[in-house]
């Protein structure tokens, strides 16, 4: 096809919300409470991304860690 390109997709293919940087402040097993750049607090999925520890950062999207930071 001439002319076409790919973009490149900004967020989430499916729902095209953005992964939200966060901090975990606490740890129970698998689910996290972590506080966003703007201090609000949200409990987050976290047994995807391997160990984490209060203070370390994850990439957040949809109630669930995807990536370490």
């Amino acid at each position: 096809m001439s002319g076409s390109s790919c973009d490149v997709v900004q967020g989430c293919i499916t729902c095209g919300d953005a992964g939200t940087p966060m901090r975990v402040l606490e740890l129970d097993e698998y689910v996290a409470l972590c506080a966003d750049d703007h201090g609000q607090r949200h409990e987050v999925a976290v047994d995807l991304v391997g160990q984490v520890a209060p203070g370390s950062r994850v990439l957040v999207h949809a109630g669930v860690a995807i990536g370490q930071l």
